[in-house]
């Protein structure tokens, strides 16, 4: 065979391989004759061939990079040198350090192409459109394992894997980029290969389809889920643990047909609304049947920091130890706590998320009249605001005097104090560094306390999708098809319901009655309980987007707090009980959004563009 076989159908758009890496793995001297019987008849070679779809690299100048479906899992994706998160793009946080992050905030994309081929970035859409090739090809080609009397388990969990990972990359293609063809085929040099797109609702109901269709195949090869269940012998610990199930499966089906019924895509109308609805109930009860649970409240940590898997996660990545000071944190740990004066900048909440955290009595926080009632009903002072929220607050956020291991009197010193006309910041403030937050809060949530007074490794989980967001799809859609006390048929369990089992598990009080009257009083807060839940998990930058919110947040000031640390004896403790004055500050200009409404999807690189005619390109912004 020649040494290169590869042909570049969608030279720029999508960057498929005729050949793909099919001829990479055939790239043999002719003498040698292998043919494609003999790759894909034979289970070993069929595995080494589709597996590229979550291991795969490509040489790309000078080294070889990821071109597989983790370039769109949330935690590789923040593992980034231009040290940017999906949550930076948004209101919920600043970067310490400016980069490009503030670039994209204000309206830019120049730099698209870090999303699209640039192999030492996030090459997204080029490697989910090569592993949409890599599925084709082996659906195309199974029935070689087939007449080779292949194990029937092992044929159908292949099946199961290629239509899911197929489904999840249309998904995350249609959730950066908008509506596409939905390609199931191997497309030759002679077929047409610029197609027409589908409308938005029409792409999700066809990745719906294919995760269902995953779903059929996984439970023919019995692996709904990979491991025995809790309390069994390998519970959580098969050696494809990583990979998907049948579980994650039909997961993944709600989680596409509630995008599809949501403000920006639907085109169904209550219909829309209802099958997402039955579709996450589906999820949920089977789910339940495979033993998948809610962690406690003191376990929900093991999600991301401390195991590799836990029974939460219905599909989760595992990134393995980390040290204190690895360089992938860079973009969501400050450099205080790893020691880098330069290049680390650090995940900072705003203020405006900080606000999401209701009362430990669930009173909204939101907006200044949210706070005038909470204040007037005793339970918010804006001079001692960290106290009575939402339990999850303090997993989630690092706040000034919030715990924080090793630190002086362990806890986090984020204030400065002002005297003789110059101001002394404390030591997670200090100035030296230049990704310091801005905000005065840094993240918690996906942090192990690792910092240079803390030089431990901690194992890091992605959890790609957790059984909470189950309850959190179901309650969405079940409030916006049936109301917040209605429910999907054959559920037992409401909208309201719903949501309130989430917030049971982390103890935190049921949401008051005074939200819950019709389905336009609950969407706000079942979409705040949504942020909260899911934080930092990389949801919030899809949903404000489907909801249609983005160009109110977009077009909203983005504040952080501005903490005083008040000499004793100066001030009178009744109004300043913490011995600290709390100053709402809005963020420089450069740190704002600029919000335009080009920026619902990202544009494809300017080249690209000119090459499409059947499928219409997103406005260049």
């Amino acid at each position: 065979m020649k040494k290169y076989l590869i042909i570049l159908l969608f030279t720029g758009l999508t960057m498929v391989l005729s050949t793909s890496c099919l001829e990479e793995y055939l790239d043999k001297a002719p003498e040698q004759g292998l043919t494609e019987e003999e790759v894909f008849g034979k289970y070993e070679n069929f595995r080494l061939f589709f597996d590229a779809v979550y291991t795969g690299t490509s040489y790309f100048e000078g080294g070889w990079y990821n071109f597989n479906i983790r370039t769109a899992f949330p935690l590789y994706y923040d593992f980034i040198d231009q040290k940017w998160t999906w949550e930076t793009f948004t209101d919920a946080a600043d970067q310490g350090r400016q980069m490009q992050v503030h670039t994209f905030k204000s309206g830019n994309a120049s730099f698209v192409s870090r999303f699209t081929y640039d192999g030492k970035r996030r090459p997204i859409l080029s490697s989910m459109f090569k592993d949409i090739r890599i599925c084709n090809m082996a659906l195309k080609n199974i029935h070689y394992l087939e007449e080779n009397n292949v194990d029937e388990v092992e044929i159908n969990d292949l099946k199961g894997q290629a239509h899911f990972v197929r489904a999840f990359c249309h998904f995350e293609l249609f959730r950066l980029w908008g509506a596409m063809p939905y390609i199931t085929k191997v497309i030759g040099p002679d077929d047409q290969w610029d197609l027409a797109r589908l409308s938005k609702y029409e792409t999700c109901v066809k990745i719906a389809q294919d995760f269902d269709t995953a779903a059929y195949y996984f439970n023919l090869a019995g692996r709904m889920r990979r491991d025995p269940g809790p309390g069994e012998v390998g519970h959580l610990a098969d050696p494809l643990q990583g990979r998907p199930t049948g579980v994650a499966a039909k997961a993944y089906k709600s989680r596409a047909l509630l995008y599809g019924a949501s403000p920006l895509n639907n085109q169904g109308g209550i219909t829309a609304w209802q099958n997402a609805a039955v579709a996450s109930w589906e999820a949920i009860v089977i789910a339940k049947e495979y033993q998948y649970e809610l962690l406690s409240a003191e376990d929900r940590k093991l999600n991301y920091v401390g195991a590799s898997y836990t029974n939460e996660q219905l599909w989760a990545w595992t990134a393995g130890t980390k040290t204190w000071n690895t360089g992938d944190w860079a973009g969501i740990v400050n450099g205080v706590f790893g020691n880098n004066k330069t290049s680390w900048s650090g995940v900072c909440p705003t203020q405006n998320w900080v606000d999401k955290y209701e009362t430990k009595w669930g009173e909204p926080l939101n907006t200044q009249t949210d706070r005038d009632a909470a204040t007037t009903a005793g339970h918010y002072y804006e001079q001692n605001p960290y106290i009575d929220r939402d339990p999850r607050f303090d997993f989630d956020i690092i706040y000034n005097q919030s715990s924080c291991l090793n630190w002086t009197n362990n806890k986090a010193q984020l204030y400065y104090t002002y005297s003789g006309g110059k101001a002394t910041y404390s030591e997670l403030l200090d100035q030296a560094f230049l990704g310091i937050s801005k905000t005065f809060y840094y993240e918690r949530k996906r942090w192990g306390e690792q910092s240079t007074k803390n030089r431990v490794s901690k194992i890091y989980t992605d959890p790609l999708f957790r059984f909470a967001e189950l309850y959190l799809n179901y309650a969405e859609a079940a409030n916006e098809a049936y109301g917040p006390d209605g429910m999907a048929p054959d559920a037992d369990l409401s909208a309201v319901q719903a949501i309130n089992l989430i917030r049971e598990r982390v103890n935190h009080v049921p949401v008051p009655g005074i939200f819950t009257a019709s389905t336009e009083d609950f969407r706000p807060r079942i979409r705040n309980e949504r942020n909260i839940e899911l934080s930092w998990e990389g949801h919030y930058y899809f949903d404000i987007r489907r909801w249609m919110e983005a160009p109110d947040v977009g077009r909203s000031t983005l504040y952080g707090m501005d903490i005083e640390k008040l000499e004793e004896g100066s001030y009178d403790p009744a109004e300043y009980p913490t011995g600290f004055r709390h100053n709402r500050k809005a963020l420089p200009s450069d740190r704002q959004i600029g919000w335009k409404d080009a920026m619902y999807y990202l544009p494809f690189d300017t080249e690209d563009n000119f090459k499409m005619k059947n499928f219409v390109p997103n406005t260049v912004w």
